[in-house]
């Protein structure tokens, strides 16, 4: 939660504070600024690091009572530090923002901290109408600069669609009242997006407790003390799923994990979270990521199988397309007595397998003998769905027992060592996926497949970067055909023919993060990137293909 609208909400006081501050100056400095403190200077010494410094002085040689700001920006992870010093080095570090940061004896002075509504974003106002936030969405944090309206400056420039961003945008107003909850069906997600996956577990967590299920008229009360404690929190230090966590919530500790720590200070509470997680070593965060992991993975297996049993309880409820094809050919005499005579589009007939009428939809420019036909092989797909949704199920079944017994193993782990080696032997990693051991996480959905780097974008903006400015022409682009889906790209490998088991694989990721995701069976587009243009005036991941081969396949995750 160091980056939650809440806590930046309650941070947004305490560096006033700090950054307002009109102490009067060592004497060898005479003058007196009377606003808050100058944002003297910005640099970074590491690629997803910046630092701001803020103090009270005619220039940079003598600063008086300096405040620093550590920026951690890195798409895997984000947040603010507060260190009493920095050091910075001689070498391998860099000058930022110079377009804020004036000439010495120039800086500009702070006029305020702000937040933004519902939005987990923070802002410091300075002179001149110049503003910097701090951006904490997702995989894309950014420190920008903006001067007005507009932005001026970005640290992150790989994240080009933050140049269009606008200052008075941010805010964004959501309606929070009980007759919203009613109307988004009880779903406190919808209402509160800001609550993230913290808040989220210590409802779910309460709800257990106190017996009530979550998306009903009772949930409310208990989303309302969440509310309640969130806008007049405590700062907790606690280990949330193997990792140290920052949260405005208590929970209870768990076996063999360290007890709260509690503060009063949003600053003291950011920078304990700080020390606490880059405290941990090595091996600590590699199992702690391994853990998390596999209980993605357990929760992927299980929602699969919830997807699968609905499926078959709905082909169940209703009558087979075989059955309708006997239904057809038993009632063919009451339909025409001509197999020229066209049939109606719909019609209602005796259904013997359940004693009660049936209305069955027909193609008018077929007989009723060729839509019989034409249910018969429908009948044909349908039991192989049903085979493969059985095959799902059993698959995903047997996963979760294999999942189980893989957290008990890990458990019992005590050595780096040990921990890699487990993780060879049973191909934890595979498709791609990364224990984050300080690896930069990539833009897009990452996955390799026989040494074939496969990309996939998040969103409709993310396809646009993907397919625009991170693909070339000799790359395979796929998309799942005639739905919305994510653009998935395989990087061309110099001298190398992409295999057919790679396109495949690609492709059924393709379906994965489509529309067609639940679909036994889905057609992708497969082409190079040269095929693939973005005239003017297409939306949001939009494209045009001008040539394209379709691969059938049944849509499958990482």
């Amino acid at each position: 939660m160091h980056t939650n609208y809440y806590f930046i909400k309650q941070l947004v006081p305490a560096l006033q504070l700090q950054l307002l501050s009109t102490s009067t100056p060592v004497a060898s400095d005479k003058s007196v600024h009377g606003l808050g403190l100058r944002f003297m200077e910005c640099f970074s010494q590491d690629r997803d690091e910046v630092v701001l410094v803020f103090a009270q002085a005619k220039g940079k040689a003598n600063y008086y009572r300096p405040f620093y700001i550590k920026a951690t920006l890195r798409p895997d992870f984000s947040g603010l530090f507060f260190p009493d010093t920095v050091q910075r080095a001689r070498t391998n570090s860099v000058d930022l923002f110079n377009s804020v940061v004036s000439e010495p004896g120039k800086e500009r002075a702070v006029l305020g901290v702000r937040s933004f509504l519902n939005e987990r974003c923070l802002a410091i106002l300075l002179e001149d109408d110049f503003t910097l936030v701090f951006k904490f969405f997702g995989n894309r944090p950014n420190l920008l600069a903006f001067q007005g309206n507009k932005v001026i400056d970005l640290f992150n420039r790989q994240l080009a669609t933050d140049e269009d961003l606008r200052l008075d945008a941010f805010d964004r107003p959501i309606d929070q009242s009980y007759t919203a909850f009613e109307q988004a069906h009880f779903d406190h997600r919808k209402l509160f997006p800001t609550f993230g996956k913290v808040v989220n577990k210590w409802i779910d967590h309460r709800a257990r407790q106190v017996g009530i299920e979550l998306g009903s008229r009772e949930s409310w009360s208990i989303i309302q003390d969440a509310v309640r404690q969130l806008e007049q929190p405590h700062y907790y230090l606690i280990r949330l799923d193997h990792k140290p966590t920052l949260s405005l919530l208590p929970f209870d500790a768990q076996a063999d994990d360290p007890p709260p720590r509690e503060y009063n200070d949003p600053i003291e509470a950011a920078n304990r979270f700080f020390v606490a997680l880059n405290g941990l070593t090595t091996f600590e965060l590699e199992k702690a990521n391994l853990f998390r992991l596999i209980e993605k993975r357990r929760k992927r297996a299980e929602a699969q199988i919830d997807i699968s049993l609905q499926r078959l309880m709905l082909k169940e409820e209703g009558a087979s397309h075989e059955e309708i094809g006997h239904i057809l050919m038993a009632n063919l005499h009451d339909i025409s007595s001509t197999p020229s005579v066209k049939s109606p589009e719909r019609l209602t007939l005796y259904d013997f397998y359940r004693d009660r009428p049936i209305d069955i939809k027909l193609k008018p420019d077929l007989s009723p003998q060729k839509n019989a036909e034409n249910y018969y092989r429908k009948a044909k797909n349908e039991k192989i769905e049903e085979q493969h949704l059985h095959d799902q199920i059993a698959a995903r079944e047997a996963e979760l027992i294999r999942i189980e017994q893989q957290k008990a193993d890990l458990a019992t782990i005590q050595s780096l060592k040990e921990l890699r080696k487990y993780v060879k032997q049973h191909n934890l990693l595979s498709e791609g996926i990364l224990a984050s051991t300080g690896e930069v996480a990539a833009l897009f959905k990452e996955v390799t497949y026989e040494g074939f780097r496969i990309l996939i974008g998040r969103n409709a903006k993310n396809n646009d970067l993907l397919t625009q400015r991170y693909t070339y022409k000799d790359d395979l682009w796929l998309h799942a055909r005639d739905v919305t889906g994510s653009h998935v790209v395989v990087k061309y490998k110099a001298g190398k023919t992409f295999p057919r088991s790679v396109i495949e694989r690609a492709a059924e990721l393709a379906a994965w993060y489509s529309r067609r995701r639940t679909d036994s069976l889905c057609p992708v587009i497969v082409t190079p990137k040269k095929y693939v243009r973005k005239p003017k005036g297409l939306a949001e991941g939009q494209v045009l293909v001008e040539k394209e081969d379709v691969v059938l396949v049944v849509p499958k995750g990482e």
